[in-house]
């Protein structure tokens, strides 16, 4: 049957929500098979296919896809909480001016780029 993700892992790997990875197969964004138990899995290809390209030099690791929590701004900084798909978290210290550019909110999604000591924010 070849390699396989279980669903919540596929959402995992893409960084979405197992609800949006549901969402994606009945629009026919991604394309997923039944298991024995008729639950979704996702081939390994289809995974690849579908996952956020890195930019430049920088490697996977240096990303964490994930949802804003929290939103802090005081003068001209803005401390921005990310929740990651793995189990952690990573919390960036921006610009007020780079926070509202990205319309950065609780809720909505971000992907942290680790570079050295610092975190870049994108949304």
């Amino acid at each position: 049957m070849g390699e396989h993700y279980s669903a919540r892992e596929a959402a995992r790997a893409l960084g979405i929500s197992l609800d949006t990875l549901r969402r994606w197969d009945r629009q026919g964004r991604i394309h997923t098979e039944r298991d024995a138990a008729n639950r979704r899995i996702v081939a390994v290809s289809e995974v690849e296919r579908l996952a956020p390209s890195t930019e430049g030099d920088l490697s996977a690791r240096n990303r964490f896809r994930g949802i804003v929590r929290s939103v802090e701004i005081e003068g001209f900084l803005a401390r921005i909480e990310i929740q990651v798909t793995e189990p952690s978290r990573v919390v960036a210290i921006i610009t007020r001016e780079a926070a509202e550019a990205l319309a950065l909110a609780p809720g909505a999604g971000a992907t942290a780029i680790v570079k050295s000591t610092s975190v870049m924010v994108e949304g």
